[in-house]
């Protein structure tokens, strides 16, 4: 009967994708970069009553969510920036209940002529849908609505809620999805469809922003052996950081990080110095973004790079009285893991091997994603799969492709059915 639904399920998926395609397109059309969340996340609670699910729409409150350690934000309060979270009641006999999680919110798309349709488009073109946003991640929150609308436009009763979230700030460091969990939201998985080029990510990096400040001694240009350049010291801390990153990625030997170059990467994004070209610098301030792996805790990874820092005098005795100062802001995500032989995974993989037919590729994600905070505040097992592009996220000319999108909805659709069992 279970194979029956599905095969129903299927049909229902195939003759609806261009209610899919449309539904992207509206969506991609609202820009709803970091406080202009609200009228695409309008968009998602009409689908939403249409469809008769329980809706809960809220700004989340900030200074309930600045108590919170895990809270990270560049903003003064979420006006305008409403979380959606709509609910597909269960039977409430049995089964297991899951959360669908996607952030609606997306980067801005920079310099509008390095795209070649403009940016908030929704063009479809050769298969694929354009625009920002279509990849990270609105083509995966519209396969979560189109799996469960199939769902119950073929008549199946799942036995467990599931519990479709479209948050915001995701981007930011995750304070929509931090403003559900603080909601008291809660379910036996959760399921979010970042962009992984269908692959199934079981593990999911943490990421830290960090700020180094290295000092130097001023003086004339002209004289400038008189001097100590900070340019020149900021060079040698950066050599001694990428010694940190080779000795930190040789430790790991999870065969789920097999096909990544550099599974933890410690990533230098931004440098500033020197204020006048006939003066020796005195300051030069680096920012970067450190990995943190799955089994890793922030604290850790924190103190390690702290650690290295300071070993950095035995090189250079300049740093001994002039220490390199280490500050960490920003943006957060916490690593998250999975169990590999968990039942979640399991169902999720071998309905990716019924509608593909072909094995799942699993790996370890290489970028943080909301699933650390399921995992580590609410203890719910996590997984991430999705049918965006990973490559073409965030850049110029984003991208999905309309047939991975599609697949994505039966994989989730079956997945419901698996997991939350049918009544």
């Amino acid at each position: 009967m279970t194979k029956q639904f599905k095969e129903n399920i299927y049909e229902w998926i195939d003759k609806n994708e261009q209610k899919a395609v449309k539904l992207l397109q509206r969506l991609v059309q609202e820009k709803s970069v970091q406080g202009s969340e609200s009228a695409a996340q309008a968009i998602v609670v009409e689908v939403c009553r249409e469809l008769g699910f329980q809706i809960d729409i809220w700004e989340p409150n900030f200074k309930e969510l600045e108590q919170n350690e895990n809270f990270i934000s560049n903003r003064k309060d979420f006006m305008n920036s409403p979380n959606v979270v709509a609910v597909m009641k269960g039977s409430g006999s049995g089964g297991n209940s899951i959360i669908l999680n996607g952030h609606i919110d997306v980067v801005p798309e920079g310099e509008e002529n390095q795209w070649n349709e403009a940016p908030y488009s929704g063009v479809v073109k050769e298969g694929k849908i354009y625009g920002r946003g279509t990849t990270d991640m609105k083509g995966g929150n519209v396969a979560l609505l189109l799996a469960m609308e199939a769902i119950q436009q073929c008549g199946v009763i799942l036995k467990g809620d599931v519990i479709f979230q479209s948050v915001i700030e995701e981007e930011s460091g995750g304070a929509g999805s931090l403003a559900t969990i603080l909601r008291n939201y809660h379910a036996d998985a959760v399921l979010i469809p970042e962009p992984t080029n269908m692959k199934i990510f079981p593990k999911q990096q943490g990421s830290l922003w960090f700020r180094l400040k290295i000092h130097g001694r001023s003086a004339h240009g002209g004289t400038r052996y008189e001097g100590v350049s900070a340019i020149e010291k900021s060079v040698i801390v950066m050599e001694h950081v990428k010694k940190l990153e080779t000795m930190r990625n040789s430790k790991i030997k999870d065969p789920l990080y097999r096909n990544i170059p550099i599974p933890l990467p410690i990533n230098i994004g931004k440098i500033a110095g020197g204020n006048w070209p006939s003066s020796v610098p005195d300051l030069v301030t680096l920012e970067g973004r450190i990995g943190v792996g799955p089994d890793e805790t922030v604290e850790a990874v924190k103190a390690e790079l702290a650690n290295k820092l300071v070993s950095l005098q035995k090189e250079d005795s300049w740093f001994i009285e002039n220490p390199v100062e280490l500050e960490w802001f920003g943006a957060r995500w916490l690593p998250g893991s999975i169990p590999l032989d968990h039942s979640f995974l399991q169902i999720l993989s071998n309905n990716y091997l019924n509608v593909t037919k072909e094995k799942p590729i699993v790996e370890a994600s290489p970028w943080g994603t909301d699933g650390g905070l399921f995992t580590n505040l609410a203890n719910i097992p996590t997984v991430v799969f999705g049918p965006g592009v990973t490559e073409v996220a965030h850049y110029p000319n984003e991208y999905i492709e309309i047939k991975k999108m599609i697949q994505a909805a039966k994989i989730v659709a079956s997945t419901l059915v698996d997991w939350c069992e049918v009544e």
